[in-house]
């Protein structure tokens, strides 16, 4: 009877395991060879996108100039975004654009995580928009609005790969940097949208992007 006990916990267990890894389900959200799946917008419509973004051994390289963004093809809503970054010459301007709103425009209704060098971290409210964070409410209205992080920078230095991790669920943003928790907010104004990675200012490479579905 002690034996038949045991052995029922251990597949208890096993089951429970499984079935809380099983629910979480997890998207390339890149797939680490081509753009399918993505769309680009340049502010200079005349540039070929060949040109500012490509990809090389699995990364992707992005010349920073136009500004503008690739985007994903598809609206997410609650889940976790992981992905890598890194400056190549010299530090520089990016970031990961949350919840794009069509139609496509530079800059579109969205909320920023901002990569630009020192500020990784910092929210950013492009066009229309608003978030509560630490209790105050910032509302954009068509101006560009920052909201500064928690903590001094945790970013790497030139050639070293960053870490961002960016939790969406409902009406709340948290992101960390380099797993250091740096900004979370509330009651935000849109809470599903397309996923974009930004160009502008200059060269910045990403890699290992990635979903993790969460419950609504």
């Amino acid at each position: 009877m002690k034996k038949l006990t045991i052995l029922c916990i251990t597949i208890s267990s096993i089951f429970l395991f499984i079935l809380n890894h099983c629910s979480t389900k997890s998207i390339e959200l890149w797939n680490g060879k081509d753009f399918t799946g993505w769309k680009f917008v340049l502010e200079n419509d005349s540039v070929d996108v060949n040109e500012v973004w490509s990809i090389q051994d699995g990364i992707i390289h992005c010349k920073g100039i136009p500004n503008g963004y690739m985007r994903t093809e598809s609206d997410y809503a609650n889940y976790t975004l992981y992905l890598q970054w890194r400056w190549i010459e010299k530090e520089s301007n990016s970031g990961v654009l949350l919840h794009i709103q069509e139609p496509d425009k530079v800059w579109p209704n969205c909320i920023e995580c901002q990569m630009r060098a020192g500020n990784a971290g910092n929210f950013v409210l492009m066009g229309s928009g608003a978030i509560t964070v630490d209790g105050e409410t910032y509302t954009s209205t068509g101006r560009n609005i920052s909201i500064g992080k928690k903590q001094e920078s945790t970013e790497n230095p030139v050639g070293e790969w960053n870490s961002y991790k960016i939790i969406c669920q409902k009406d709340s943003i948290t992101c960390y940097v380099n797993d250091i928790l740096q900004n979370e907010g509330t009651e935000a104004s849109v809470s599903r949208g397309k996923i974009g990675l930004q160009s502008e200012g200059g060269p910045v490479e990403f890699r290992n992007i990635r979903l993790e579905l969460l419950d609504s």
